[in-house]
């Protein structure tokens, strides 16, 4: 019996061996890149949260500026976070806030240059959107008016179509282009949810352009 079973042993082991002969390389190598990728893996996560912690501390940093009007320092701070934490949130929300108070500044081209790089470089497609939006702004303000005309073009998430085609309406309107001005602002207004507050203000900028209330287009979003 017992002669039975160690062959039976050896016969088992043959089999391993022959086995491991034949896959031990293939199965170390999975083996190996799966501890390689796990390993990156948790590499990444820990930079990634090392990132948004510094980036963060630089935020609070910029947020102290603009708190105390300093837009010099603010501007100093957004170059610092835009070099060492491109992708992080805490950039995209800095290059908002330096760009208002340099704005409020009379640092108008500063401000300018602190959107273009959110529109360009923000990690959110929602950052991009609406510092595109606000860089159009200051375009037009600037008589800027092709720059403005292909930054509103670059905006492309269907939430922010009703404040691309109300801002074209401006710029329209500042170009003295009233026809083009109202087909903005009626696509704005055909657009924009029928309950929010800023459907008023479109529909003061219509009645300028001798759109009645009775022509208003319908909504064409949720009610």
């Amino acid at each position: 019996m017992a002669t039975h079973l160690d062959l039976e042993e050896q016969e088992q082991l043959d089999q391993l061996k022959a086995f491991w002969k034949q896959y031990g390389n293939l199965i170390t190598w999975v083996i190996t890149l799966v501890l390689a990728g796990f390993a990156a893996w948790n590499g990444w996560t820990w930079w990634q949260r090392d990132q948004a912690v510094k980036a963060a501390a630089m935020y609070e940093e910029l947020d102290r500026a603009v708190q105390a009007g300093d837009a010099d320092k603010a501007g100093r701070v957004f170059g610092d976070l835009k070099e060492r934490y491109p992708k992080t949130t805490y950039t995209a929300q800095a290059a908002m806030q330096a760009a208002k108070l340099q704005y409020d500044k009379g640092q108008a081209e500063a401000a300018r240059a602190s959107l273009a790089w959110a529109a360009d470089n923000a990690a959110d497609d929602e950052y991009r959107e609406l510092a595109r939006l606000r860089l159009a702004g200051l375009q037009m303000e600037a008589k800027q008016f092709a720059e403005a005309a292909k930054t509103l073009d670059a905006i492309k998430l269907p939430e922010f179509t009703a404040l691309q085609a109300d801002r074209r309406g401006d710029m329209f309107v500042l170009q003295a282009k009233p026809e083009l001005a109202r087909a903005e602002y009626q696509k704005a207004y055909a657009a924009m949810n029928s309950k929010q507050d800023y459907r008023r203000l479109l529909e003061a900028k219509l009645a300028t352009l001798g759109v009645a209330s009775a022509d208003m287009p319908a909504s064409g979003a949720a009610k």
